[in-house]
């Protein structure tokens, strides 16, 4: 299973010595490497130093270099040796970096040891996922099979929708943006500020119209500036993105509300909506909303503690803390045009993947025929990775609608504890209701966010409670944070940064918003 710890490494209790990385793959050595060039300031630290960013450039002191075989190399060995002692040394450091991964959207618990044998073979869908091609080494009859599963689950019958295995979230957002603007050729798309940079992306590949629209700081779209802005472009129609949980902050924007605005202002009839739920697209229909129970300021971390993760709880209380009302449904029954979702996220694979439905009646304007494949194809890409649906597939088998939804709440759960550890220690932080994605003051040292491999946007970080994030895991990082804090703060006679701004005052716990 992935994100297991061995060979020495420090553990989640901190309690062995840490073997240090080999140069080549240690973090701070890769980011020092890279940060000497006077070009590339783009801010400051704390202290005064510069922070900078490289792009654009060729770097070799993170290469290890490809040599050319000596004529002795497969009588001595002296070659596949070394190459064994790199991929070990690498491996190392996977963990480690695994051990220590809390700011990006994926789940590491996983096991696909039951399909390595499938790894000598070269799967790809190329074309259509539903039409056959000439290449016969596919895993099509896989991918269907998740297909339909997805389209059940938004409620699309199977005579009715396209999709695919995408290679990623964000050709997952190409594609329905792509849908959207071949169903009104001269729409404006719109997105919230807060989209994925990847719809940004797509309007500028696709030279499209795009207005941007605020969001409340919760990070959800602002329908009162969406309104504002569909008035002023009546003429035209309105293709929007719709972010099933924004990048940073995990908002879900209101998709029934934005559908009402749309119509109460003339365009019924003429817009497309495409849900990018890269992460909370496949856990939307699993969620309860939450008891406000769970989120009292009276529950201390440590009978939370007790009572969600351990055996001390009985069932019933678990049940009444996590049953109060369905969260707002993604459905095709609604009028919206495609969803896509990262199959990497929240399922887990090893491999970049994601899904893509949309409506059959959009699709035949993408579709041509492609004689070299005798088949069809309406996907963004050529060659597909057949491995990903096998992936998808087997874990879709293993776990099923039940799995799905224990594993949400977890995350949910676990959520709320940071949040409610981060509030005890005088943190500044903001949970959405219906994300798992806590917000909270950016750390002052940048090999701390690089440690834990933090997402950070201005004042603010995030960690992303996926399922294999435990609670011992948080308390692990809830330690060395407090720690560090410490000494940042000087045992709090300094304030923390004011983040009114970015979370709410209700949230923030600077000296000014603390009472």
């Amino acid at each position: 299973m992935v994100g297991s710890v061995g060979n020495g490494l420090l553990d989640l209790g901190g309690r062995e010595k840490v073997e240090p990385l080999p140069k080549e793959f240690d973090p701070e050595e890769i980011v020092d490497s890279l940060l000497h060039s006077e070009s590339n300031i783009v801010g400051k630290e704390e202290d005064g130093t510069s922070r900078k960013i490289v792009l654009g450039r060729n770097v070799h002191t993170m290469c290890l270099e490809v040599k050319e075989p000596e004529a002795d190399d497969e009588i001595t060995g002296e070659r596949e040796a070394y190459m064994a002692g790199v991929l070990a040394r690498y491996r190392r450091s996977l963990i480690d970096r695994t051990k220590h991964h809390l700011g990006y959207p994926y789940n590491l618990d996983f096991d696909y040891g039951a399909l390595i044998h499938l790894q000598h073979f070269s799967i790809n869908n190329l074309g259509d996922p539903f039409i056959e091609s000439n290449y016969g080494v596919h895993s099509r009859q896989f991918e269907v099979g998740v297909l339909d599963w997805f389209a059940r689950l938004w409620e699309l019958e199977k005579n009715e929708y396209w999709g695919y295995i995408t290679n990623c979230g964000t050709e997952g957002n190409l594609h329905g943006i792509l849908v959207g603007r071949e169903v009104f050729p001269n729409g404006i798309l719109y997105a919230s500020k807060e989209s994925h940079y990847s719809v940004f992306k797509a309007a500028r590949m696709y030279r499209m119209e795009c207005v941007k629209v605020a969001t409340l700081v919760s990070g959800e779209i602002d329908c009162t500036d969406f309104r504002a802005k569909l008035v002023q472009n009546k003429e035209k129609p309105a293709i929007i993105n719709i972010n099933i949980g924004t990048t940073v902050k995990g908002a879900v924007d209101d998709l029934d509300l934005v559908i009402q605005t749309l119509e109460e202002n003339g365009f019924k009839d003429r817009f497309y909506i495409h849900c990018d739920g890269a992460l909370f697209g496949l856990m939307m229909p699993f969620i309860k909303r939450v008891c406000a129970t769970l989120i009292s300021n009276s529950t201390s971390s440590f009978h939370y503690k007790q009572a969600l993760n351990h055996n001390h709880a009985s069932a019933s209380l678990k049940s009444q803390q996590w049953s109060f009302g369905q969260a707002p449904k993604v459905t095709f029954k609604k009028p919206i045009g495609s969803v896509s979702v990262s199959g990497h996220k929240f399922v887990g694979c090893p491999v970049p993947c994601g899904v893509q439905i949309t409506r059959l009646a959009h699709i035949n304007a993408l579709s041509s025929n492609v004689e070299y494949l005798a088949s069809r194809d309406a996907t963004i890409m050529g060659s597909r990775n057949g491995h990903a649906p096998i992936f998808l597939w087997y874990t879709l088998n293993r776990k099923g609608y039940q799995g799905f939804q224990k594993e949400v709440q977890k995350c949910l759960r676990n959520a709320h504890y940071l949040k409610n550890r981060l509030k005890e220690a005088g943190i500044g932080s903001m949970l959405n209701e219906l994300s798992s994605t806590v917000v909270f003051e950016r750390p002052k040292d940048e090999d701390f966010i690089r440690q834990w491999q933090l997402a950070c946007e201005g004042n603010i970080a995030h960690v992303v409670v996926m399922p294999n994030v435990t609670i011992e895991k948080l308390d692990y990082f809830l330690r060395e944070l407090l720690e560090k804090r410490s000494h940042w703060y000087q045992e709090g006679t300094i304030s923390p940064p004011c983040l009114a701004a970015e979370i709410g005052e209700a949230n923030c716990l600077c000296f000014s918003h603390k009472n």
